[in-house]
């Protein structure tokens, strides 16, 4: 599985952080990101209900 949050997107509603907070993060300015060394999802069963749960549909899964 491969994770990515497309900046461009991301408006910052923390849905992703929220559902799967050890996989996703906030930076400083408020914005998704992937926690670094989880890009491969961490084995979280949790990573697809948080790309679900993206208002705007920023995090890509493949795989």
């Amino acid at each position: 599985m491969h994770l990515s949050i497309d900046g461009e997107l991301c408006i910052g509603a923390g849905q992703c952080a929220l559902t799967s907070p050890d996989v996703f993060t906030q930076d400083d300015d408020g914005f998704g990101k992937v926690v670094p060394g989880q890009e491969g999802g961490g084995g979280s069963p949790l990573v697809r209900e948080a790309a679900r749960a993206c208002p705007v549909q920023a995090i890509s899964v493949e795989g």
